[in-house]
């Protein structure tokens, strides 16, 4: 439930708890914030899906021209691209919404971008947001990050072993 205060000037819509809310309800962001066991099921469902689909077109496609291994890091380095471009957009909204979250100041528009305006916060929402910043989003923005690291290097692992092949 969205939260409006009565001396806040910024749109409700614009504001940075109202944004991480919204950010949270969606699909793509909705299963970073998952438990640790459900985010794991959830790279691994998606990973399996990606996996079965690239390889059977992968192997459609180039079973005359090269062999089945290579075929298969293809697949795995196509897959690894896919993951960090999720993770990496996981990681840009995040960090957008944390980085409002600890500022003093929020830049909003009122009613278009010729208009923009610069309000500090209370000291109470001030505190607020930042606790949710710090304690809410910012294991959900390292998670991502960690991902999304672990996808480059297998990239980069994955990249080198198909051209040692």
């Amino acid at each position: 439930m969205p939260t409006s205060k009565k001396n806040c000037p910024v749109p409700s819509n614009q504001q940075p708890l109202n944004e991480y809310l919204e950010l949270k309800k969606s699909f793509l962001f909705a299963w970073s914030t998952y438990n640790f066991k459900s985010y794991i099921y959830t790279v691994f469902t998606i990973f399996l899906f990606l996996f079965i689909s690239l390889g059977l077109i992968f192997i459609f496609l180039y079973i005359k021209w090269i062999n089945i291994y290579k075929i298969l890091l293809l697949d795995f380095i196509f897959i690894d691209i896919i993951f960090f471009f999720i993770f990496f957009r996981l990681y840009l909204g995040w960090s957008y919404v944390i980085k409002r979250l600890l500022s003093s100041t929020i830049f909003y528009e009122e009613s278009g971008w010729y208009d923009g305006q610069l309000w500090i916060k209370t000291a109470d929402s001030l505190t607020r947001d930042r606790l949710v910043g710090f304690y809410q989003i910012l294991p959900f923005l390292n998670r991502t990050k960690y991902t999304c690291i672990i996808f480059c290097i297998n990239f980069i692992l994955d990249y080198s072993l198909y051209y040692l092949l």
